[in-house]
């Protein structure tokens, strides 16, 4: 019983910690005007809210790294599994939050490139950090 409690924790630990880094990435693209200068209005201020949604929902994507995919190879396997969060993120949870369309188009033509390299961090920090708990 201790394993299954185990290797759970380790799944929640590493989908929060890809979503950390997932928020401290979009806040510092914000922050240095990366995302601005590139015309897409993504600058979140670094405050609990934004980094507390990022480590749970985080977390809860992180049942995605026990997909037997790609095993021997974390990085596209990270990119894989990324591409779930990003897919609700462009289709589901742009366009009812605050109409930002489909895509998140209103808020800059190359955010959906930016959704999915923010989300490629989440899955590459959180399959690297399942791959160390689980050892």
């Amino acid at each position: 019983m201790k394993n299954m409690y185990q290797n759970l924790s380790c799944v929640f630990s590493a989908g929060a910690l890809g979503g950390l880094a997932n928020g401290l990435v979009v806040w510092l693209f914000g922050y240095l005007g990366i995302t601005a200068m590139l015309n897409v209005h993504i600058a979140p201020p670094l405050a609990p809210p934004f980094l507390y949604s990022k480590v749970v929902w985080g977390g809860i994507w992180g049942v995605l790294v026990l997909l037997p995919l790609f095993n021997k190879h974390l990085v596209f396997k990270g990119f894989i599994l990324s591409l779930f969060p990003s897919i609700v993120q462009l289709m589901v949870v742009f366009p009812m939050k605050d109409n930002k369309e489909f895509f998140g188009i209103a808020l800059g033509s190359l955010v959906p490139l930016f959704v999915i390299f923010y989300n490629f961090i989440w899955g590459v920090v959180a399959v690297y950090w399942y791959k160390f708990c689980k050892d």
